[in-house]
């Protein structure tokens, strides 16, 4: 099996990696060639018996996504975009990183014709728009509120239609906030989800720019990639027409995320977070979905955290070795 994974230098793709490498196969298909794709260098995964290429280029270039397309892969697993925040800022970048990529992978697997690859993309709850009701399901309407909503939108769309007319084999995730990310604090607005509790936990400051009392819902990295892989054994039938659905998750608030925080790491690592309100942060996520009903996910065998507690432990036992500082 030939697996085509782009944004491999972001943190899912990343992990996404290093999860193929480990278990060698998909769904009981050995991972014969690895093909990782992204603006920066993707980190060469450990310990895999397949051919790696790494590929550093622009998805959106003319002739890129034709070139890795050439070499016909059987999964493709589409995580590259840039970042809300950053979407919103810069209009151009945007819509070149997170729909132009898209079309031009699309239009590349079409032209390339003789094979259908499945093909995964990670899309976003920022596809909603308000008002919002008590509980959203897969049937609410896409109406956005931000750059970065309006192109994953965009690009459920094309999915969709692409797949209708029998050129790839799609499915798209819409991801809740992945928390806690490991790393350093990026542009994406819902970063401080994540810092609020990484930082802390390895001794440094955090600054939340929004109200304790902004909902949202959460799944560790950890499920991600679980989604991921889940997805790509998904047969079309048991999806049906309806193939961008959206994922499960911890739906909390703030406050209980730090509440969370203190019970497992105590008050003093709970009080490193430091109150600093941000317009754009919170003109941005006051436009979110936060609650969800992922039923249709669930029953297909999409699976999550139950509490955020446990996306805490997972967080410390994944990325810190089990250490709170």
């Amino acid at each position: 099996m030939h697996i085509l994974v782009t944004g491999a230098a972001g943190m899912i793709g990343r992990k996404l990696t290093e999860q193929l490498a480990k278990d060698g196969a998909l769904h009981d298909r050995a991972v014969e060639k690895l093909t990782l794709t992204d603006v920066f260098p993707a980190p060469p995964p450990l310990g895999i018996a397949a051919a790696v290429d790494i590929i550093t280029q622009d998805l959106a270039t003319p002739g890129v996504a034709d070139n890795l397309i050439a070499g016909r892969p059987d999964v493709i697993f589409h995580t590259a975009g840039i970042v809300s925040a950053e979407a919103e800022l810069d209009f151009d970048k945007g819509y070149r990183s997170n729909l132009d990529g898209m079309r031009a992978l699309l239009e590349a697997i079409r032209h390339a014709g003789g094979f259908r690859p499945k093909l995964i993309f990670t899309s976003s709850c920022a596809a909603f728009g308000g008002p919002f009701p008590y509980l959203i399901d897969d049937e609410f309407h896409l109406t956005p509120h931000t750059s970065y909503g309006t192109q994953k939108a965009i690009c459920e769309l094309l999915l969709a239609d692409y797949t209708r007319r029998g050129f790839v084999d799609g499915i798209g995730l819409r991801l809740p906030a992945i928390c806690v990310r490991p790393g350093k604090p990026n542009k994406a607005a819902s970063g401080f989800f994540s810092s609020i509790i990484r930082e802390p936990l390895a001794g440094h400051e955090a600054l939340l720019p929004v109200d304790e009392s902004i909902l949202h819902t959460h799944a560790s990295p950890r499920a991600a990639v679980g989604f991921l892989i889940h997805a790509a054994g998904l047969p079309p039938d048991r999806l049906g027409p309806r193939i961008n659905l959206t994922m499960p998750g911890v739906s909390c608030t703030v406050a209980e995320q730090i509440a969370a925080l203190g019970r497992i790491a105590g008050d003093k690592v709970a009080a490193r977070i430091r109150r600093e309100p941000d317009p754009l942060v919170i003109r941005i996520v006051d436009g979110w979905p936060h609650r969800f009903d992922a039923a249709r996910a669930r029953a297909l065998g999409f699976e999550a955290e139950r509490s955020f507690d446990d996306i805490i432990r997972i967080h410390i036992e994944d990325e810190l070795g089990g250490v709170i500082r």
